[in-house]
């Protein structure tokens, strides 16, 4: 058996985790202290595998992996590396880069120059949060224009936008280049995106199940429908079968209805005094409509407006903000890794191809479920790409992108998959044709919740009611939850919305 996540990845978060959020986790039995237990970290040491940069030939001139010198080893989340160490030098010696880009690569990462004098920390703050990272290093570094575009895609993993759309506030505090000379305040400046700012107890919370926190919502269904899922333990769940038609059950307290769309939610009456809410919804290309003492929206915040046309209008106004980020998560089972073990690689960030990060999937053995342990064995590559179009607000952005992820066919997808792992493993040996088994395409147009930047929401900046503080108002019967609730991408968000929504149901009970 193969597994790989399609979804979110792991239990984490930037800041650490609510006593909601964590009591949540700790009832249905995750004991995040444990993980060290589970995840087989001597896999790749033991093969000497390390994370490597694939520079492609038609963004850098020639097709190149070169060592990654910004981290030591598969597991290590070190900062970058001093541009004196030999993992530098072999770097700055194999990239093809020009020599002039070379330069201000190590200008870059080694000048400790200020580039914003005259000004006391708060006020350099205040520039940057103002100023994409892009801008800071073409206009304030002026560096090469090879090393913005090796930059460009870094933080398409947590946004789904390059630096041409993220302050340099952000990027000084994700630890990207160029500040160290900058006698910045290691505190939060105002408008830093929550991603940005360093917290320890956050970074030790972590757990991954092998399919992602897909294991948290069968551990919630187990809990809620015992019969569905089978099992009594954390490390089971992971290859329980689930029993599918156990979750309609007419005899269960709890009763959960897949391929179930709604498209009508509205009070049976005048809001303030209805005593319950229909619901209408398609199941089997019929309109069915059930009634229910409250009702809490946990969908996209920008689909309510459409589907509950009773809110009030700055309500509605508020929900339609909420641009959902659209991702691409392609899982490749392939036959083995041997061209990875030869190439001495475990992760590959790809700065200009179509997907920008691609990795062995991690090293996690729990239960029944067994991780590939010898590069002669089957394992699954986790490739991703987010779609967006460079230049424009963010917000735009991910429309464009969502609309690229349903025009692309699959025969693309496919054909890029295949030439991607070709030109960058095939000094390995790796041939697409013989090594893959097969290939799943996860397009997740309603990915991560779209999270405020100091660039383009003028209150996160200024301060101010935010969107999300609006769109989640009770209304009526009505309660509102989802990740878009607190504009935060992350489980342990959506988790304290629900919480929130099901307390303000409670209160008018």
């Amino acid at each position: 058996m193969l597994l790989g996540y399609g979804g979110t990845f792991s239990i984490e978060s930037p800041a650490p985790y609510s006593a909601v959020a964590k009591g949540l986790i700790s009832e249905l039995g995750i004991d995040v202290a444990a993980y060290p237990r589970y995840v087989q970290k001597s896999v790749y040491r033991s093969q000497g595998l390390t994370p490597k940069i694939f520079f492609d030939k038609e963004t850098f001139g020639s097709d190149k992996l070169v060592l990654n010198p910004s981290r030591h080893s598969a597991f290590d989340e070190a900062e970058m590396g001093e541009p004196s160490s030999d993992a530098w030098k072999k770097f700055l010696a194999e990239a093809p880069l020009s020599d002039e880009a070379k330069a201000d690569f190590q200008r870059l990462h080694q000048a400790k120059k200020d580039y914003l004098p005259g000004l006391n920390s708060d006020d350099k703050k205040a520039r940057l949060a103002r100023m994409s990272y892009a801008k800071f290093l073409t206009d304030l570094v002026g560096v090469h224009a090879e090393v913005v575009r090796f930059y460009q895609t870094a933080p398409h993993g947590l946004f789904g936008v390059g630096i041409d759309a993220v302050s340099a506030q952000d990027a000084w505090g994700l630890n990207l280049p160029g500040f160290s000379g900058m006698n910045l305040d290691p505190t939060p400046g105002k408008g830093m995106n929550r991603d940005a700012i360093p917290n320890e107890e956050a970074e030790q919370y972590f757990f991954h199940f092998p399919d992602g926190n897909a294991s948290i919502a069968r551990l919630i269904v187990r809990r809620l429908i015992p019969q569905a899922i089978p099992g009594d333990s954390v490390t089971d769940v992971v290859t329980a079968k689930a029993n599918y038609a156990k979750l309609d059950d007419t005899s269960s307290p709890v009763r959960i209805r897949l391929n179930s769309t709604v498209v009508r939610v509205k009070h049976a009456g005048d809001p303030a005094s209805a005593k319950e809410v229909e619901v209408s919804y398609v199941h089997g290309g019929k309109l069915q409509t059930v009634h229910a003492a409250h009702c809490v929206l946990a969908c996209w915040h920008v689909v309510i407006p459409y589907i509950c046309d009773e809110l009030p209008d700055a309500q509605k106004e508020a929900l339609s903000s909420a641009a959902k980020v659209p991702l691409l998560y392609t899982n490749v089972a392939i036959k083995n890794w041997t061209s990875f073990q030869k190439l001495g690689v475990n992760a590959i960030y790809a700065p200009g191809c179509y997907h920008t990060q691609l990795n062995l999937d991690l090293p996690v053995s729990m239960g029944e479920y067994q991780c590939s342990h010898k590069p002669d064995e089957p394992i699954v590559v986790h490739m991703m790409k987010t779609p967006c179009r460079p230049g424009l607000p963010a917000r735009q952005q991910h429309a464009i992108g969502r609309a690229e992820l349903f025009r692309t066919s699959f025969e693309t997808y496919e054909r890029n998959i295949r030439e991607q792992l070709a030109r960058t493993l095939g000094e390995g040996g790796f041939d697409p044709a013989r090594d893959i088994a097969a290939i799943t395409v996860n397009r997740w147009p309603h990915g991560y919740a779209y999270e405020y930047n100091s660039l383009w929401d003028k209150f996160w900046l200024e301060g101010g009611v935010t969107p999300c503080e609006i769109a989640r108002k009770p209304f009526g019967r009505l309660a509102i939850a989802n990740a878009d609730a607190a504009a935060y991408a992350y489980s342990d968000a959506a988790i304290d919305q629900a919480y929130r929504a099901v307390e303000e149901i409670k209160k008018r009970t």
